[in-house]
C-alpha cells in the first residue's frame, strides 16, 4: 500500500489556526467533502463519535483521527498542517500541529488497520515531521508525504 492511493492532492490543507478540536474536524470535513466527495457533515459527526472514545493525537504533535464511513469504496485521507498547533488532548499531552484523517468504508476490515499502520509509521519519522513542518505549501507537503513512504519501502 502507497501512501499516494489513500492521499489526492488536493485533500492536503493549511489551516492558520483552529480554535478547538471540533473546529479542526469540521475543515478535515469540508477538504473531505471537496476532494473526496464525502458529506460534510456525515464526516465532522462521524470524526467525532470516534474521537469521543478516546482521544487520536498519538503524541509528537501528530494526530491521527479516523472514522468508518457509509458509502466509501477504499480507504482515503486528509491531511492538515495546523500553522498554530491545537490542545487536542494527545498520550503526550503535547498541542498538535499535523492531523491526518482516515477514512474507510464501514466493511473495511484489514485494509482500514493497513493505512492507519502505514500514516502511523510515516508521521513518525521525525524527519519527515520536521519537513511537514518547515512547508506549509500544500503541493510540497503531497510530495513529502507521498515520497517518505517510498523513502521507508526502499
Amino acid at each position: 500500500m502507497e501512501l499516494s492511493s489513500i492521499l489526492k492532492s488536493e485533500a492536503v490543507r493549511t489551516m492558520s489556526a483552529a480554535s478547538s478540536k471540533k473546529r479542526l474536524f469540521q475543515e478535515i470535513g469540508d477538504v473531505a467533502a471537496s476532494a473526496l466527495g464525502l458529506d460534510a457533515q456525515a464526516t465532522v459527526e462521524a470524526l467525532l463519535e470516534r474521537e469521543s472514545l478516546g482521544p487520536t493525537g498519538v503524541g509528537h504533535g501528530v494526530a491521527l483521527p479516523h472514522a468508518r464511513l457509509p458509502g466509501l469504496d477504499a480507504v482515503a485521507g486528509v491531511f492538515v498542517l495546523l500553522e498554530k498547533p491545537l490542545d487536542f488532548g494527545a498520550v503526550d499531552r503535547q498541542p498538535v500541529d499535523l492531523a491526518f484523517s482516515l477514512f474507510a468504508p464501514e466493511d473495511a476490515g484489514v485494509e482500514h488497520l493497513k493505512a492507519l499502520a502505514l500514516v502511523s509509521r510515516t508521521l513518525r519519522d521525525s524527519a519527515v515531521c520536521t519537513k511537514l513542518r518547515a512547508n506549509p505549501d500544500p503541493t510540497k507537503l503531497y510530495a513529502i508525504l507521498t515520497e517518505s513512504h517510498s523513502v521507508q519501502a526502499a
